[in-house]
């Protein structure tokens, strides 16, 4: 763990993050999560068994809380005062558990956040002693106002949950960047391997996925795709590319013992 990424006082030697639905079955999920190398598992508390029914298979016995640091979200939460009863019930279910990634959203066909509920929501939790997690507009304000409301980490988007479409908007994740001191996290949007290893290289501190691993044609062989691409993005980021050149080529080998001089020099 040379490199460490750090959230509520926990280290984790991986920065990718990924989400648990969406799956065939926990058999697949199980082997997803074990290909990305992924640490922190994100889960539904509306949609997933974790022992509520009995009588069905629960996710707790395929990726046990004693190897992965378990999530829990508010996804399908669409006021603040839903938001925060489910996770006051995902910290019963889990004996206790505090970190929680809150999304708080505004439509059900675009699925942005709703940041004023948003805010509200995770002032609540805070209060209440949640280490918050929050899914957020990519604004540099509101991650601001979020990070001086104690949240742990903000999680903008880089384009609509479930689209596939990329980080759509670079400028705005890296004014993020730049105006908090807590991890930013990317949380949806991301389709493919290559939109991970450019999220890191803006400076991101981690990624968070689901849709791009659970409908990949083979999604554990696209889960390692994913954990090798935020390893890849994350080692040029700290390394520090070549500076842009708009015009003005420099060649790669001497340029002594030629035999004429290139035309223009």
């Amino acid at each position: 763990m040379h490199d460490p990424l750090t959230i509520a006082g926990k280290t984790y030697s991986s920065r990718l993050m990924v989400g648990t639905g969406k799956y065939r079955d926990f058999e697949q999920t199980r082997d997803a999560i074990q290909g990305s190398g992924a640490q922190i598992i994100t889960v539904a508390i509306r949609r997933t068994n974790l022992g509520q029914d009995t009588d069905q298979p629960s996710l707790l016995d395929y990726l046990p809380p004693s190897q992965y640091t378990y999530l829990p979200n508010t996804a399908g939460c669409y006021t603040a005062q839903d938001a925060v009863r489910t996770l006051r019930l995902a910290r019963e279910l889990l004996d206790g558990h505090s970190l929680v990634k809150l999304e708080v959203l505004g439509d059900a066909d675009h699925l942005y956040p709703n940041m004023p509920e948003t805010l509200s929501a995770a002032q609540t939790l805070v209060q209440d002693g949640f280490d918050v997690m929050v899914y957020c507009s990519d604004d540099p304000v509101q991650a601001r106002m979020l990070q001086d409301i104690g949240c742990v980490a903000v999680m903008p988007l880089a384009s609509i949950i479930g689209s596939g479409m990329g980080i759509l908007n670079p400028w705005n994740l890296q004014l993020v960047i730049d105006a908090v001191q807590v991890p930013v996290i990317v949380d949806a949007g991301v389709g493919t391997a290559s939109d991970a290893a450019v999220a890191m290289e803006l400076g991101c501190d981690a990624v968070l996925m689901n849709s791009a691993i659970a409908h990949a044609n083979d999604p554990v062989q696209m889960a390692g795709a994913m954990k090798h691409a935020v390893v890849a993005g994350r080692q040029a980021r700290l390394a520090g590319r070549m500076p842009r050149k708009s015009y003005a080529a420099e060649a790669s080998s001497p340029t002594t013992g030629l035999i004429a001089p290139a035309p223009g020099s």
